[in-house]
């Protein structure tokens, strides 16, 4: 039994150690820098500039606005191609090309993809070649430095994490209640929004908390796509720490960031919670 817990102790040591020496210890640097001077002294200051000041609430907004549109988008984008993934393609060899498509351009940095999305919705670029091509516009559309634009390039990227979450709830849901549901007369879409949806809500919610996540704490994407016109609360957190080297302030940009993605991912891990218990 002594031999057993020594090589369990020595087999959790790794990659404790890991996480405390490359998360916990910058955290704890971080949060200690956002509550001190640069002397060491404490002080609540660095707070209290980025509380008080409604500039940058209204950079929270944009920031929040923009994740919580791309979640809702990469959502009601991801969950129809899982159902066509997982329920819809029979042929296996299909579903596995369907399903490197997909992951592929997780391989690729965001600065190329991000680059990329600049050529194509440029104002001669691929995208408003087509719509006018099509009728759909008489002059090319604006896409590059608006809200749009961030939105297209962060759907582009997140949405992947979306289907690969619903995917893997939807194949692990039994398909005898669905039977069940059709064989005591109730209709496909009463059975999806009763029988389906609560059970592979835990994983769209799953999938929904990586998106808002990573869209809150983009970087590249909006940086590059906005041109500088739109600015989300990461950028404001770079420019304090390359530009104006305030790490102080920097650091209590980042906590505040950080501790308002919490509440917000908190509450929605106990939606999903509540839909995991309602299933």
């Amino acid at each position: 039994m002594t031999a057993s817990r020594t090589t369990l102790a020595l087999l959790l040591f790794a990659p404790l150690a890991f996480f405390a020496a490359f998360f916990l210890a910058p955290m704890a640097v971080v949060a200690i820098s956002s509550v001190t001077t640069s002397d060491g002294a404490l002080t609540a200051a660095h707070y209290a500039r980025v509380l008080l000041d409604q500039y940058h609430w209204d950079v929270l907004w944009v920031t929040f606005r923009i994740a919580l549109a791309t979640t809702a988008i990469c959502v009601l984008v991801g969950f129809p191609l899982a159902w066509y993934l997982v329920r819809i393609v029979r042929w296996r060899a299909w579903r596995r090309a369907c399903v490197i498509l997909i992951i592929v351009p997780l391989f690729t940095s965001n600065i190329v993809r991000s680059f990329g999305w600049m050529v194509l919705l440029g104002r001669t670029g691929l995208v408003n070649q087509g719509l006018m091509g099509l009728g759909l516009t008489e002059r090319p559309i604006r896409f590059l430095g608006t809200e749009t634009g961030i939105l297209i390039g962060l759907v582009y990227i997140l949405v992947p994490f979306v289907v690969l979450s619903v995917g893997n709830a939807l194949a692990k849901i039994d398909t005898v209640y669905e039977d069940a549901s059709a064989d005591l007369g109730v209709g496909p879409a009463r059975t999806f929004w009763f029988v389906t949806l609560p059970l592979c809500l835990p994983g769209a919610i799953s999938g929904a908390i990586m998106v808002f996540a990573l869209a809150v704490s983009a970087y590249v994407t909006p940086a590059l796509l906005s041109g500088g016109q739109i600015t989300v609360f990461s950028m404001l957190i770079f420019q304090q720490y390359s530009t104006v080297f305030d790490f102080h302030y920097g650091a209590a940009l980042s906590v505040t960031l950080l501790v308002l993605t919490l509440v917000l991912v908190s509450i929605a891990g106990r939606i999903g919670d509540g839909g995991r218990r309602a299933a």
